[in-house]
């Protein structure tokens, strides 16, 4: 009943759960009873079953997938983290050693200071860990000590850092504590707030690179957006008018509820009709959500398997908004047989409110749009028209990663047009995303849907890490 992730404010709540059941070791292990019950007749005992990593050692070394795990005993309790005397191979390290003669799996609890705790500590449960190395050597201070090699399982959810330096509970205060800060802001100053780059694989560590930061939709030529629909006559809200006409296009109601001075959209919807130019309303309306600009702190940062990523500095909570998808507006026919540019996102409202290739509808996908009608209802409609190509022109945007699990949702939205072609492609958090996990949307293609120029199918491996991938991204 533990999920990786799960978080605990002190050693007793993890004691009563069972998941650690020591109060003060950091190696927790079966003894040597358990060698008589035939259940365990080919373990070698006493086999560990838990490590807590709280920074007590000054040996230790945390990669997060790998860790270099200081045995217990011999450090100075009075809590400079000094080893003041050698360690000897019994109880918790030679259960260690044994572990990895057994193969066993080991759980693996982080332990970070959190001001909020009641204890000043806040304890993750970080998954499942195999011994794959044991080694003796003296510390920093000189004394003997046990290493061991610990390496995580596949397949298990992934980790919200790449290396652990600092806590899951409470996120970096200023942009310089930051480890392998490569970059302040790679938006320029574009951005309500700053968006540093770091970089801890790399070495040497280098920025992200490549294309030109915008924050805001650049349109090709020969294609003009439609700009003369009519808007609401509202005064200040449009929450506070129960007879707005852009809440009747949304089907009554708005589509956002407002919470902490931050809109969030109730539902996914088959698409959003926003207050635009057009309306009378003013430019704090809940109905103007998607229009804000950045409202969470974020950092972009490279990851060990997947190039660049996205994560949060904030708690985001459930409908707020992440940030439009941006950069180059094109005809998808212009960008047919670029394989090579991973940062095209097809506009297919269209499609989604269809309910084609998989596409779950969603509510008013039955909406009376006459855009909708453009082509016969019984037949499907074509292929995207438009799309927008973030390859050398877009925001942060283009580095959040696919997940097959994910934590963001694509929403299109119309502001000053009502032509679903040309929507606006918007991301929102699908569920409460803690401090420090990475954003991630589910990149929707279908399998064995690419295909080279001569023909043959392009399959390419998907390394998100959720227990359900598909193992494949197309």
């Amino acid at each position: 009943g533990i999920d990786v992730g799960d978080q605990f404010y002190s050693r007793a709540e993890m004691v009563v759960l069972g998941i650690h059941s020591h109060w003060l070791n950091g190696i927790d292990y079966m003894g040597m009873k358990y060698q008589e019950k035939k259940e365990y007749e080919n373990f070698t005992f006493p086999m560990a079953t838990c490590i807590v990593m709280s920074g007590i050692y000054e040996d230790d070394l945390d990669k997060a997938d790998e860790i270099i795990y200081t045995g217990q005993g011999g450090n100075d309790l009075l809590g400079n983290h000094r080893q003041i005397g050698s360690q000897q191979l019994n109880r918790g390290n030679l259960a260690l050693k044994n572990s990895k003669d057994n193969g066993n799996l080991i759980r693996v609890i982080r332990g970070h200071v959190a001001k909020n705790s009641y204890t000043g500590k806040i304890y993750t449960y970080d998954g499942l860990y195999k011994v794959v190395d044991d080694w003796v050597q003296k510390g920093v201070q000189g004394h003997v000590v046990y290493k061991y090699k610990l390496k995580r399982l596949e397949g298990q959810p992934s980790l919200t850092t790449t290396e652990v330096r600092f806590t899951r509970a409470e996120a970096p205060r200023k942009i310089s504590e930051l480890p392998g800060l490569v970059c302040d802001d790679i938006s320029g100053g574009q951005e309500n707030i700053p968006i540093p780059a770091t970089n801890v694989v790399d070495d040497p560590p280098v920025p992200p690179s490549g294309f030109v930061y915008s924050k805001s939709l650049k349109i090709s030529k020969g294609i003009k957006i439609p700009s003369d629909c009519a808007g609401c006559d509202c005064e200040g809200d449009c929450a506070n008018n129960k007879n707005c006409s852009c809440a009747q296009l949304n089907g009554s109601d708005l589509p956002y509820v407002s919470f902490k001075n931050i809109g969030r959209l109730v539902e996914p919807k088959a698409v959003v009709f926003e207050c635009g130019a057009n309306c009378s309303c003013n430019r704090n309306c809940v109905n103007r959500t998607s229009q804000q600009g950045l409202q969470h702190r974020l950092e972009v940062f490279k990851t060990a398997s997947k190039g660049w990523g996205v994560r949060t500095w904030d708690t985001i909570l459930p409908g707020a908004p992440i940030c439009e998808y941006v950069g180059v507006l094109k005809r998808t026919e212009e960008v047919d047989g670029l394989l090579h540019n991973n940062y095209i996102f097809d506009i297919d409202c269209l499609q989604t409110m269809k309910g084609l290739d998989g596409r779950e509808k969603r509510a008013g996908s039955d909406m009376n749009m006459p855009s909708l009608h453009a082509e016969n209802d019984s037949e499907a409609p074509p292929a995207p028209e438009y799309c927008i190509d973030a390859g050398s022109i877009g925001s942060f945007a283009r580095f959040i990663n696919h997940s097959c699990n994910p934590n963001l949702f694509v929403q299109c939205v119309l502001t000053n047009h009502h032509d679903v072609k040309l929507a606006k492609v918007m991301l929102f958090a699908a569920d409460t995303i803690l401090p420090l996990q990475e954003l991630c949307y589910d990149y929707g293609y279908v399998l064995n849907s690419v295909v080279s120029p001569d023909g043959k199918i392009v399959k390419l491996p998907c390394c998100c890490g959720a227990p359900d991938c598909r193992k494949r991204l197309y």
